[in-house]
């Protein structure tokens, strides 16, 4: 699949801009703080309903504006999906496929699957199991909309049982509506637990060889799922932390606490890893989310590169550019170093001032 145009009004830096992409390489360049990641995000936002970045709606309109607008256009199989998102301030976002508005943001999903690598995503092997978890649940929710409704109530579920959990301390009786969570806790969080581990067995298949190349078949790559607890033991551990729970006014099973451990032939990276390794098994863990992508839905994702090659030494910039020959990629950058275009061929060409595109090939 991939973008056929963009246009943005009053998002973020820019007034009003529209972009027409190629369908192989596209270079976003310019000097820091422009807006070139800024259109990296409206493109995400078209696939997943939100930035990567983290931001609250109100904060991607543009300041002084009450509203702000994305449309983009994509080609999926050869049938075009135009999908217009309506940001405003004080309401929930307003979405639309085709003309049709959606009467849940979730329903987007899966319509475009957009992969973004970026600095910060370098970090995802030595950061905290939080970086890990978010990544999985980003990818399983565009790829599975079964798991999206299961971590979207699970969610639901430990928010509310925290909450009575509070109220216990003032009113004890409350206690007894506990069991009713619980059992909700379990049966949802058993269904993520699984899905995960189906999804921790599907990457692995893929990133040791892909590893294994970029580490010149030194180095093999494992990913282990460390689930928080076991399904089989899952209702009599939370039955057990009971009383640790209302102390602490906080649900401390589930797999809102799960963690994923990668392995560098069978030592962990995070704690062992130099620097070097933990930057080639993000890069694998990333090439490994495209070709599952390709392989679950028979169809290319869309690749944001957010200004990642500058933090890539050679032989990684290498591997990776030859790996995305022949995936849509949208690439920002500060500059037009030869290193690109001595390596890759590239289709269209923009730069990116105070808020300004200009097409310049």
């Amino acid at each position: 699949m991939f973008i056929k145009s963009l246009e943005l009004d009053e998002y973020r830096n820019y007034n009003n801009v529209n972009i027409i992409f190629d369908k192989g390489i596209n270079i976003l360049y310019g000097n820091n703080a422009q807006g070139k990641t800024n259109i990296l995000e409206a493109i995400y936002i078209c696939g997943t309903t939100r930035s990567h970045r983290g931001n609250k709606d109100k904060e991607l309109i543009r300041f002084g504006k009450e509203e702000s607008h994305i449309r983009a256009l994509f080609d999926k199989n050869n049938v075009e999906y135009q999908i217009d998102i309506h940001l405003r301030k004080d309401k929930s976002k307003g979405i639309a496929i085709n003309g049709v508005k959606l009467k849940k943001a979730a329903e987007l999903l899966g319509i475009a699957n957009i992969i973004i690598f970026s600095p910060e995503d370098l970090s995802i092997i030595k950061n905290g199991p939080s970086d890990r978890r978010r990544f999985v649940d980003a990818e399983l929710c565009q790829l599975d909309k079964v798991y999206l409704y299961n971590l979207t109530n699970y969610n639901k579920i430990v928010n509310q049982r925290n909450n009575l959990l509070k109220d216990i301390m003032i009113h004890p009786e409350l206690q007894d509506t506990l069991d009713v969570w619980d059992n909700q806790l379990i049966n949802i969080g058993s269904k993520i637990i699984e899905r995960r581990k189906i999804f921790a067995a599907q990457l692995n298949e893929i990133i040791r060889e892909i590893h294994s190349n970029i580490s010149g078949n030194k180095e093999v790559l494992d990913i282990r799922y460390e689930p928080n607890i076991d399904i089989d033991g899952y209702e009599e551990k939370v039955k057990r932390n009971r009383n640790k729970d209302i102390r602490y006014k906080l649900t401390s099973v589930g797999p809102h606490r799960d963690d994923f451990i990668f392995n560098i032939n069978g030592v962990d990276t995070k704690k062992y890893g130099s620097q070097g390794q933990q930057r080639t098994a993000a890069l694998s863990l990333k090439l490994a989310e495209i070709r599952l992508v390709e392989r679950l839905t028979g169809s290319t994702p869309i690749l944001l590169l957010d200004d990642v090659l500058s933090e890539l030494d050679s032989n990684r910039q290498n591997y990776l550019l030859n790996s995305i020959k022949d995936i849509q990629t949208i690439v920002t950058c500060t500059g037009l170093d030869e290193f690109i275009n001595s390596r890759i061929e590239i289709n269209k060409i923009f730069n990116i001032t105070e808020g300004t595109v200009k097409r310049e090939n």
